[in-house]
């Protein structure tokens, strides 16, 4: 059994700053990306930012310079710190972690639940 648990959710007022955090836990052998998505009402998911098992990170233009990714191997998890946060970020925040348990030959997708972030005055 494989889980992927975010937290660090919440409400925010614009230009402040949240950090989210991200544990995958279980019979893991091996991860490779890990990732933050997030979906707004009535929009489709979207990447936030990924980091690969090396540190190589991406972001959504979106996000550029105001939030940073990052990750402890050795805890299995993602970390998020977002800053310069705007109203337009209001959001489900999802990760996702993709890798390898220690039943499976190839990696697989596995979601957390997704945490709210209200950015609002």
């Amino acid at each position: 059994q494989v889980q992927v648990v975010e937290s660090g959710g919440g409400l925010v007022q614009p230009g402040g700053s949240l950090r989210l955090s991200c544990a995958a836990s279980g019979r893991i052998f091996s991860i490779n990306a890990m990732g933050w998505y997030r979906q707004a009402p009535g929009k489709e998911r979207e990447m936030v930012a990924t980091i690969t098992s090396g540190g190589t990170t991406k972001y959504a233009d979106s996000v550029k310079g105001r939030f940073t990714i990052s990750r402890d191997n050795a805890k299995n998890t993602v970390y998020l710190q977002m800053n310069s946060l705007k109203p337009e970020d209001t959001a489900v925040y999802y990760c996702n972690a993709n890798l390898r348990s220690d039943w499976s030959f190839k990696p697989y997708d596995y979601w957390g639940q997704g945490t709210q972030v209200t950015v609002s005055s």
